[in-house]
């Protein structure tokens, strides 16, 4: 099968959070079960890319849309990347999504729709690319949602004649990619489709209702979250379109990089181990705790966070259990980066409790995965999770995760106190500070019992977080797009 994979981010060129990974890993996947496998891509300033690079194919200026260039890299994994350079539309000094001061691109509809507009070409005859042409063209988060609408376009045109089936996935539908909706016309986006049954969404344009309404099918990122966002509480104005295309909408839970977080081959450890020896995890909590500025006291719980900080991921009930933790004796480790009112009361945490707390914002990987191997537990009581990563991280390194009842983290977190024989962590009964407070409790207790607590840490360490199943779900999915296309 030829896939097009068509994302905004991808590991490790460009990350801002979870879909990079994803980005990375289930396109590899997919490659190793054999398929022709290309991801689109934007060209942003200081990517650093390794592979073999082809010629690149000019696009020429059309419309709004200005020239560009597709430069084909053949990368070590077997997919080739289609990088889309456009230096006017990518090559700023900030993100991919906003500038240097948090703010973002006032031309964000145009850079986006370009991205789509070019997925969309690759699944048609007229693909820019010669002699490949995309059979399944997959969209991910409302930066490439147009690809589904411009391929139905092209559907009506007899000269272009898509060959591609579209599917598109929702990483997390919070994010709509909203704009005026008079850049309808900027994007080419015919009349008729401009009305609640189209691209409408109270009055302005949503790149990702676009997307959701004329995908051949939609994916999302865990079972539960695919339940979750057809109602009214998770579906943020959504809900009601998601029930009635519920035929086409898939969850599937995403895996993990094993090559890459793997503790006893993870070259960014300075102590690597394993679930039949756990020697080196000990170490890399000293390791953990002198980084951080914390006393290498053994004895004492060491609690993590890696994390956006906002407050749909919990973080100020974490603040908030901070009197629970600390009278426990216990240390916390926070990275991350978010709200300023989150980081400014988590760095005066760390001030007040210098032996206690330890605070780094921004985002470094190799303290990111010393932090998954170092601490004694994982923090992540989401208010909601279309899936998450880190939980599955934190159950390959040992460190059981404390979780809320939703999402991703419901579906991959099997709890310690419902089933002991097979517990992994501590799921919360409901995703607030009560159920913080009473996940915690049991936490700490099952801590001070080091035979349970090595049975939670050989539970999530023998677990199976890889992509391959999920890859072929995803095959699955492309097949039954392909059959509703025709």
């Amino acid at each position: 099968m030829k896939i097009l994979f068509a994302t905004p981010e991808c590991a490790p060129y460009v990350k801002t959070g979870g879909l990079g990974d994803v980005s990375a890993a289930l396109p590899a996947m997919l490659a190793n079960l054999g398929h022709d496998v290309h991801l689109l891509l934007p060209a942003y300033r200081g990517m650093k890319v390794s592979g073999e690079i082809g010629d690149g194919v000019e696009l020429p200026a059309y419309g709004p849309w200005p020239a560009a260039q597709l430069v084909p890299v053949k990368a070590p994994n077997g997919v080739t990347l289609l990088l889309l350079a456009c230096p006017a539309l990518y090559q700023r000094a900030g993100g991919p999504y906003v500038d240097e001061s948090g703010n973002d691109y006032a031309d964000n509809a145009l850079r986006f729709g370009l991205l789509a507009r070019v997925a969309a070409q690759l699944g048609t005859v007229q693909s820019p690319l010669p002699g490949w042409t995309a059979d399944v063209v997959h969209a991910n988060d409302w930066p490439c949602a147009l690809a589904p609408l411009y391929l139905a376009q092209a559907r009506a045109l007899p000269l272009q004649q898509p060959t591609a089936a579209s599917v598109l996935t929702i990483h997390n539908l919070a994010f709509r990619g909203l704009f005026p909706m008079d850049a309808a016309d900027l994007l080419g986006i015919p009349y008729h489709w401009r009305g609640i049954d189209g691209v409408e969404f109270w009055g302005q344009l949503s790149m990702l209702k676009a997307g959701l309404q004329f995908a051949d099918a939609i994916t999302t990122v865990s079972p539960s979250y695919a339940r979750e966002i057809q109602t009214e509480a998770h579906g943020v104005g959504l809900d009601g379109m998601l029930r009635a295309r519920a035929d086409r909408l898939h969850g599937i839970l995403n895996g993990i990089d094993t090559g890459i977080w793997n503790p006893a081959t993870d070259p960014l450890l300075p102590h690597r181990y394993g679930r039949d020896s756990m020697q080196g995890k000990s170490l890399n909590k000293k390791a953990l705790q002198v980084r951080s500025g914390l006393p290498t006291e053994g004895r004492a719980p060491l609690f993590a966070v890696v994390s956006r900080l906002t407050q749909q991921k919990g973080v100020d009930l974490v603040l908030g259990a901070l009197p629970r933790l600390l009278a426990a004796g216990s240390q916390l480790v926070v990275l991350g980066q978010g709200e300023p009112a989150l980081q400014e009361a988590l760095t005066r945490a760390a001030q007040e409790y210098p032996r206690q707390i330890a605070v780094t914002l921004g985002f470094d990987e190799g303290l990111a995965h010393l932090i998954e191997a170092g601490a004694d537990a994982f923090l992540m009581p989401s208010r909601f999770e279309p899936c998450g990563l880190n939980q599955l991280y934190s159950q390959a390194y040992g460190t059981p995760p404390i979780v809320a009842p939703v999402g991703g983290l419901r579906d991959s977190v099997t709890d310690a106190t419902a089933d002991p024989a097979h517990g992994t962590g501590f799921v919360m009964a409901s995703p607030d500070a009560a159920g913080l407070d009473e996940a915690l409790q049991r936490a700490l207790r099952a801590w001070r019992e080091p035979p349970q607590w090595r049975k939670l840490q050989v539970n999530g360490m023998a677990r199976h977080f890889g992509w391959e199943d999920s890859a072929k779900a995803y095959l699955a999915v492309y097949e039954q797009a392909i059959s509703a296309a025709l």
